[in-house]
């Protein structure tokens, strides 16, 4: 299964761009995460991913999360793989999630990559080991997908029964590519989304709406 931004947008969580307003609405978000940005200007950086933490925080997981979590429960088997980097389906319940993009309230150190706590006094925070400038835990623009997600995802692609797509454009490579692992695979693959997308009759089946209200009913008719 694959999760992207329409599943969390439905708990008020701001897409990527919508996220630009009052303070940030002059920047380019493509100029603040990206690696270049962060080495010209950490503190700024640092300023809008605190803000945009803020937001997310506030937010609450919707019926589509919790859903999520109860049909991991009534299945052998469930491997969801995400593409937001809210930690909204683990708040819901989700266990083992693969989160693509990694995770908005992680710290990395920028040096040796790996996750860190820091303290939130800082207005850099650094590395409690090397020194160095700590990041947040996110893939930014121009960066790859870790490996270890990236297998993980491809594996339960390759060896699933069904495939769901929810709330995702399926235009992102290589998180759309899953699709078409799994139906290479003779999987069934299923897209829930309010709209059509560019690869929607790829799909074997296609559910048109939200995902706070389709996936409750179809966990539903799981349960009976």
């Amino acid at each position: 299964m694959l999760t992207g931004a329409g599943v969390s947008a439905e708990s008020g969580v701001p897409t990527f761009r919508e996220a630009q307003t009052g303070l940030w609405e002059k920047y380019d978000p493509l100029e603040l995460a990206t690696p270049e940005a962060f080495a010209r200007d950490p503190e700024l950086v640092w300023r809008w991913y605190r803000w945009r933490r803020d937001l997310v925080a506030r937010a609450e997981p919707n019926a589509g999360h919790r859903a999520l979590a109860e049909l991991q429960s009534l299945v052998p088997r469930l491997t969801l793989v995400t593409q937001n980097v809210d930690g909204m389906h683990q708040r819901a319940g989700s266990q083992g999630v693969i989160e693509f993009h990694g995770n908005l309230f992680s710290d990395r150190c920028a040096a040796e990559h790996r996750i860190v706590r820091t303290s939130e006094d800082d207005r850099v925070p650094t590395c409690p080991d090397c020194g160095s400038y700590a990041r947040p835990g996110v893939v930014w623009f121009g960066e790859a997908i870790p490996e270890d997600a990236l297998h993980a995802s491809f594996a339960a692609a390759a060896d699933c029964d069904v495939f769901l797509s929810v709330g995702t454009s399926s235009l992102v490579y290589p998180a759309a590519g899953l699709a078409d692992i799994a139906r290479e695979a003779g999987a069934v693959t299923i897209e829930v989304n309010p709209n059509p997308t560019d690869q929607s009759e790829s799909f074997t089946a296609s559910l048109r709406g939200n995902a706070g209200t389709v996936l409750p009913q179809l966990v539903e008719s799981l349960a009976h």
